[in-house]
């Protein structure tokens, strides 16, 4: 059987990326899961995770401690209670060290996990935060570069995921994660 010329072009046409940079509100999105930047404990804190823990009501906590606790580089999954997003999958970045605790793999192991998590669940949106670029000091060019890298790496293992979202706070975090986003296209 012979294909047209019209037929061929809309098999081979490049797919639309399914990555997105944002600068929003994470706890705002309609998305299937956000990821809250977590500590080991599970605990509410500041940054991402506080705001994620005031949005989602305190039902978070509660289904949280049940958990007990979560390793770096780990993720586990709750409901997402009052949030938009029906799940928060929480994953624990690593506190910056210089480099020299593995904390780059580490971080990468952050994004994987989630997205497997997530595709575990049929899931197919997701939305980031810069996980462990805040308190945890992580520096935040090496963590974008770490995170677009990653999830390109994995999306092929997950390829329920049509939209991943790096919901960035503020115009430096986004415009570091564009530079690393066109960095990843080839």
């Amino acid at each position: 059987m012979r294909l047209d010329p019209a037929t061929l072009a809309a098999i081979y046409e490049p797919m639309e990326d399914p990555i997105d940079i944002i600068n929003a509100d994470i706890t705002t999105l309609d998305v299937d899961v956000v990821v809250n930047a977590a500590n080991e404990a599970l605990s509410p804190g500041g940054g991402v995770c506080g705001a994620i823990h005031r949005a989602a009501g305190p039902e978070l906590a509660t289904a949280c401690a049940a958990l007990g606790g979560c390793r770096t580089g780990e993720s586990k999954l709750t409901p997402g209670f009052d949030l938009p997003a029906k799940y928060v999958i929480h994953s624990v970045g690593p506190v910056w060290g210089g480099g020299e605790r593995d904390e780059g793999n580490q971080l990468a192991n952050c994004y994987r996990s989630a997205l497997h998590l997530a595709a575990q669940k049929g899931l197919s949106s997701i939305a980031f935060p810069a996980i462990s670029t805040g308190i945890y000091g992580f520096p935040p060019d090496r963590a974008a570069l770490i995170a677009l890298r990653t999830v390109r790496e994995t999306l092929p293992d997950v390829p329920d995921m049509t939209r991943v979202v790096f919901c960035c706070f503020g115009d430096d975090s986004r415009a570091l994660h564009e530079a690393a986003l066109e960095a990843t296209k080839n």
